[in-house]
């Protein structure tokens, strides 16, 4: 098992860990696997924290999932964490089934005005906005920059920062600099950038105008590329199953042949299709 950071207890994590077992009890299971060589002997993979705690709080029994392999990095590396929008619905979820703002903030070991900007995340973003950014890792402040314009505008950053993987809101906050005018819901907002003249932002409005309808256009066409691509995979895919055809390759072309057997097996034209 691997040894607890001795000032792990007074961080803000295990106090939250300590205040969410409290108040319901573990939600993420330990996973344990059965040593060999030994009866009812288990070896902890994952979730060390999460046993400190029940050891604090005198929890003497609870349930574990049994790994097949004994290994750890699927457990500790391959873990999804939750985003800001994930979070926003989960603690909407809870609101409508009768839970109080004030025991999923006990829970969760924050302050209840914590608890109501993460309801109110979402309030003035329009739904195909959070459609695309549902899932990535945008923050609250990021939100508070796009409730600055309308939705036509919030669904043209969403998309930038999608393609760019850039969700940050020192980012968001140039996007909002690069927004014309007309485009925010307060026309009076400042969208002054500290370092950056007004020749400097009309220049980057411009640059930004011209970004998004560049990305609009690849958008349009990637697809039907994709497309294309794939199909021409698949033909290949046939001429490599013809022995006569990898025979005379082989015999003649070997470089050829080695490179079409790339392309034939190659797993990227799949990712793109399931994007």
């Amino acid at each position: 098992m691997r040894k607890i950071a001795k000032n792990l207890k007074g961080t803000v994590k295990y106090r939250q860990i300590v205040a969410s077992i409290k108040q319901i009890g573990l939600i993420e299971p330990l996973v344990v696997h059965r040593e060999k060589g030994s009866m009812g002997q288990y070896m902890l993979l994952d979730g060390n924290v999460r046993y400190e705690v029940m050891k604090d709080l005198k929890i003497d029994t609870v349930k574990c999932l049994v790994a097949l392999d004994d290994e750890a990095f699927t457990y500790n590396h391959k873990v999804n964490r939750l985003s800001a929008i994930q979070e926003h619905f989960m603690i909407m979820k809870a609101v409508k089934s009768g839970v109080s703002e004030t025991k999923i903030a006990d829970a969760l070991d924050i302050d209840v005005a914590q608890i109501r900007k993460k309801r109110d995340l979402l309030v003035g973003i329009c739904p195909e906005a959070v459609e695309l950014l549902k899932g990535k890792k945008a923050t609250s402040a990021t939100f508070v920059q796009m409730r600055k314009v309308i939705p036509m505008r919030q669904i043209e950053m969403a998309e930038l920062m999608c393609a760019t993987s850039n969700f940050s809101a020192s980012y968001s906050k140039c996007l909002i600099a690069a927004t014309p005018t007309e485009q925010l819901v307060d026309k009076e907002c400042s969208r002054e950038v500290e370092g950056l003249s007004s020749i400097d932002m009309a220049r980057m409005e411009r640059e930004m105008d011209s970004l998004a309808k560049d990305f609009k256009q690849i958008d349009e066409v990637h697809g039907k590329n994709v497309l294309n691509l794939v199909i021409a995979v698949g033909y290949l895919k046939c001429l490599l199953d013809n022995a006569r055809v990898v025979r005379y390759l082989a015999g003649n072309y070997p470089e050829i042949l080695t490179e079409l057997q790339k392309v034939s097996e190659s797993r990227m034209l799949e990712a793109d299709m399931d994007q």
